[in-house]
């Protein structure tokens, strides 16, 4: 891969530790509004029924089934109900302000800012991400991600998600880059590895959750230290 010269990168749980802040913000949620107490569910009974609703719901974003918009009105009013709590009410106040409190924990993934660190002096690095705009901007700005990346790209600028090739051929427009020259690193296997390989870039597969998807041409690591075998 020596003729690498771009490193493009996913945002959330590939640099940005989304699901550790988000869990760190919806506990806060949960002390807040005194849910235990009122419904006598605890925040680890509640949190798998989050994350499945949550992480359901994105990938049904990402294969154009429901919009963004479908996925605010319906995760917490899912979990909530999935876990037995009718209260619409309680599900949409947790909808408005999750979206401002989860930038107030700015955990990176281990390992992002040693690998950021290698590639800064030899590579253009930027993101590509499905991510809602405002809160992927506030993720990177308020976070030590701040000042590593020569462009960011964001799916509601050009309302195209990943895995199309069309928000590829964006960045590769925004970024000046060659897709025969750059490569991209994510822990979606559709959306990251997939996408890009069928645009035409080279890829790296991150499995932090031990997936086990393969593909000629893709290699796939669990460590983002590994990184630097391949750049």
């Amino acid at each position: 891969m020596n003729t690498i010269k771009h490193v493009f990168f996913d945002l959330d749980n590939t640099l940005w530790d989304f699901r550790k802040n988000a869990r760190f913000a919806l506990k806060e949620l949960y002390i807040k509004y005194d849910v235990e107490n009122r419904y006598g569910f605890t925040f680890d009974e509640f949190h798998p029924f989050y994350h499945d609703s949550n992480e359901g719901l994105w990938a049904l974003i990402r294969d154009k089934k429901i919009t963004k918009e479908e996925l605010r009105a319906r995760r917490f009013k899912e979990a909530f109900d999935n876990l037995g709590i009718n209260d619409d009410e309680l599900a949409a106040i947790f909808e408005h302000e999750y979206m401002e409190t989860i930038t107030n924990y700015n955990e990176v993934v281990d390992g992002a800012m040693e690998l950021l660190n290698y590639l800064k002096p030899n590579y253009k690095l930027h993101i590509i991400t499905n991510g809602f705009i405002e809160v992927s901007k506030r993720k990177i700005e308020t976070s030590d991600l701040n000042g590593y990346f020569d462009t960011v790209t964001y799916a509601d600028e050009i309302k195209i998600l990943k895995p199309d090739p069309r928000i590829y051929a964006f960045a590769m427009e925004k970024s000046g880059a060659k897709k025969e020259e750059s490569i991209y690193i994510g822990d979606d296997w559709i959306a990251d590895a997939v996408g890009a390989k069928a645009f035409g870039m080279s890829a790296i597969f991150f499995d932090r959750l031990d997936d086990n998807f393969k593909m000629d041409d893709v290699p796939t690591i669990v460590h983002l230290d590994e990184v630097r075998n391949y750049l």
